[in-house]
């Protein structure tokens, strides 16, 4: 069948065809920006959620939602070697003229621009490798004591102040939030917490690995107040044959019952498992219907992909000794896994496993979904494990 016309879109972040499964979801946030609009309370809204179950699509269909809802959108993601305050301010900076470009700007957007000039000149900022500044007196004592905790709030503040002088709302979307520090993430729940207290028209739509909601918790204990955290998994079997069947039928092409449960075997119902199937199906199908030896023949293209492109760019930057951890927990099964099992599979003391332990959460490959388990966050890396190191040996064998 022609590849140009395939309907599925493996890839970070890349629309599928179907948003099967996530309609609860999108509600929640319909609900959440209308509400914000009229001036109504309503809580932000954190997704959580292992590697492929399509996070960060929902953040990029919500922010369409809230531009057609007439909102000013900030898109951005955490990363691990960037601080908070550097990828914010430059956004902020563009918002913050684009409304001081609107018919009759008033004091309050003059004053959010002259609040972040106090706030970037605590911090070095560039923006694509270039620094930048802004063209205007600080507001001296506003945002400027060094301290995020007091700083954030601060310029949130003036920023959503000056979005409502100008009648429109701001949705800040943050994509991988569990690399920001404890701190910072910190900061961030109290500058929403402000925006409640003073019913200011900006909202923070972020998502994150399953170990957010912990984090957020442990940062402040009114976190939970504040935020809806709900938690994305993979579709149900219906959703999983919906995501293929209803797009490829739009199309004129029947994937036969028997390849559709191929399917959702291999892939357990996780979204971006389900486009890369579907995907490979479609090229390799010589016409409809797409049969389940269609599927067979795909497997090993579809393996292929996800080793080289899903699981191996994760993999290539750990270090011998966490490949060695999580293959420890490969051995074990499909998980969750008890911290002592791994030691014992190591064949080392259990205490002496704190620091890669530690090193692979805050690298986002495990979480601890119960206190003393281990799991992967990314779904089917523990077959991706075995494959790449197929004989195990432990610590003690070496």
């Amino acid at each position: 069948m022609d590849p140009i016309k395939n309907p599925f879109s493996p890839g970070a972040g890349s629309p599928p065809p179907e948003l099967a499964g996530r309609g609860a979801i999108l509600e929640q946030a319909r609900i959440l920006l209308g509400r914000i609009r009229a001036g109504r309370p309503e809580k932000s809204l954190l997704m959580t959620g292992l590697r492929g179950v399509g996070k960060t699509v929902l953040l990029n269909e919500i922010e369409r939602m809230a531009l057609g809802e007439g909102y000013r959108t900030i898109h951005i993601e955490a990363h691990e070697e960037k601080q908070l305050a550097t990828i914010l301010a430059p956004h902020l900076r563009k918002l913050l003229y684009e409304l001081d470009r609107i018919a009759g700007a008033g004091d309050k957007v003059r004053r959010g621009i002259r609040v972040l000039k106090s706030f970037i000149s605590t911090i070095k900022v560039t923006y694509e490798d270039v620094e930048f500044g802004i063209d205007t007196d600080p507001e001296k004592g506003a945002a400027d004591s060094g301290d995020l905790g007091v700083d954030l709030p601060n310029l949130f503040t003036a920023v959503a102040e000056a979005a409502q002088e100008r009648k429109v709302a701001v949705a800040i979307l943050i994509d991988e939030l569990q690399y920001f520090t404890s701190a910072e993430l910190s900061a961030l729940i109290m500058a929403m917490h402000r925006m409640q207290q003073r019913q200011l028209p900006l909202i923070l739509l972020g998502a994150g690995l399953p170990i957010l909601p912990g984090l957020a918790g442990e940062s402040k204990s009114y976190a939970e107040r504040l935020f809806n955290f709900p938690d994305l998994g993979p579709l149900s079997q219906a959703d999983a044959v919906k995501a293929l069947r209803d797009p490829s039928e739009a199309l004129g092409v029947e994937f036969q019952q028997g390849a559709l449960d191929r399917i959702f075997q291999f892939t357990k119902g996780y979204p971006y498992f389900l486009q890369e199937w579907g995907y490979q199906s479609w090229n390799h199908a010589p016409s409809s219907p797409i049969t389940s030896q269609i599927v067979e023949d795909a497997t090993p293209t579809v393996m292929e992909r996800l080793d080289k492109n899903f699981f191996r760019v994760r993999f290539d930057r750990l270090t011998p000794r966490e490949k060695q951890y999580l293959r420890a927990m490969a051995e074990l099964g499909g998980g969750p896994y008890r911290t002592g099992d791994i030691a014992d599979r190591l064949n080392v003391k259990i205490n002496t496993i704190g620091p890669v332990r530690a090193s692979l959460i805050k690298r986002g490959m495990i979480y601890s979904p119960a206190h003393g388990d281990m799991a992967f966050t990314v779904p089917l890396f523990d077959d991706f494990m075995r494959r790449a190191i197929p004989h195990f040996e432990s610590k003690a064998s070496q």
